[in-house]
């Protein structure tokens, strides 16, 4: 597909039809093809378009987007609303639903993970509702906010204690932030009673910030790990992908690391980025990396190779090519670092 800026032919999704290139070195002329896309992808699920700024209203605190919803107002991310002055759900509920799959688990940080050379069971919690607007999103049913199903505190916390299978818990989704109040206490009271099962977290990073730390202590603690998403290092192709910039995810993700890291022999913290063809190459590649191993070299970092999904299922899988370049582009910079989902390359 052309270009709509350079008019040169590329690797173009028709959501956004504006190329790497011109995202990088143009960045004004892309942001109203940004703004349609973003507003198309809302307005399909029945989403807010922008985070609501309604003066008088309550702001939320959970993630980078800080909403201010005046009463019955939703939230950027569909799940938080204000209901009479109050925001709900709270810690008393999630809008979630429940899997048990036998280990080792179909991780992103398998490779590395102590917990996959166990026996049992993995509880994977898919949280509804999600603070970015991805437009390759591989798991977009947690925009079907009126499909959720609700599981109180009590019922998730006594399934995690009385089922002995049980080993690690996975926190995704769309991504935990939205609801990471009721999962961190959720965390707490389960980890009162079972010293046994590992925590981890599948996070975009955009949490609030003592939010995401607390996450990442009751990883540290269980033995669970906690893995931020990288999906872009230039802000003008996140905000494209993502549809917001990602300042809050590098902060996180530098606190935790800085924090944590050395805590224990085990990573407690990885980063993973999709290997998106067409939009995410190995200078984006490259460029995290270096990031990354500015922080602590011994981070491990996994390359996703990408299936296409939603919104740019127009584009290609990952290519060999591209999977070999941002491979070699990320170990200049790091030793641990993993290409996952290899099955998916073509």
């Amino acid at each position: 597909m052309r270009c709509k800026i350079c008019g040169e032919e590329k690797e173009v999704t028709e959501i956004l039809g504006v190329c790497i290139d011109c995202l990088r070195g143009i960045p004004t002329e892309t942001f109203p093809y940004m703004d349609e896309a973003h507003k198309r992808a809302r307005t399909e699920f029945n989403l807010p378009e922008k985070p609501p700024r309604s003066e008088g209203g309550i702001r939320c605190k959970v993630c980078s987007n800080k909403c201010v919803l005046a009463d019955g107002e939703v939230g950027y991310c569909g799940i938080k609303r204000n209901s009479a002055g109050t925001l709900i759900p709270d810690t008393e509920y999630a809008l979630a639903q429940l899997y048990l799959n036998p280990l080792p688990a179909n991780c992103c940080a398998s490779w590395f993970c102590q917990g996959n050379k166990e026996q049992g069971k993995n509880l994977a919690v898919f949280l509804y509702g999600c603070n970015l607007d991805c437009l390759f999103c591989q798991n977009p049913t947690h925009k079907e906010i009126d499909k959720a199903p609700r599981i109180t505190l009590d019922d998730f916390v006594s399934q995690a204690i009385n089922n002995k299978e049980i080993r690690c818990i996975s926190f995704f989704g769309g991504s935990p932030e939205p609801q990471l109040p009721f999962a961190i206490k959720a965390s707490d009271e389960i980890m009162k009673e079972r010293s046994d099962i590992r925590i981890c977290w599948e996070s975009n990073g955009n949490g609030d910030e003592d939010l995401m730390l607390k996450a990442a202590k009751i990883s540290l603690e269980s033995g669970g790990i906690m893995k931020m998403d990288f999906n872009a290092f230039n802000p003008n192709i996140n905000k494209a992908l993502c549809g917001a910039y990602d300042e809050q995810t590098y902060t996180n993700f530098k606190l935790v690391a800085d924090k944590l890291f050395t805590e224990r022999k085990e990573p407690v913290l990885t980063a993973i980025t999709p290997l998106i063809s067409g939009y995410i190459d190995a200078i984006e590649v490259g460029r995290i990396a270096k990031f990354i191993a500015g922080i602590n070299p011994d981070i491990p970092y996994t390359l996703l190779a990408y299936k296409p999904g939603l919104f740019m299922e127009d584009m290609p899988p990952t290519s060999k090519e591209l999977a070999n370049e941002c491979l070699k582009a990320a170990k200049k910079h790091l030793d641990k670092v993993h290409i996952d989902a290899e099955h998916l390359i073509e």
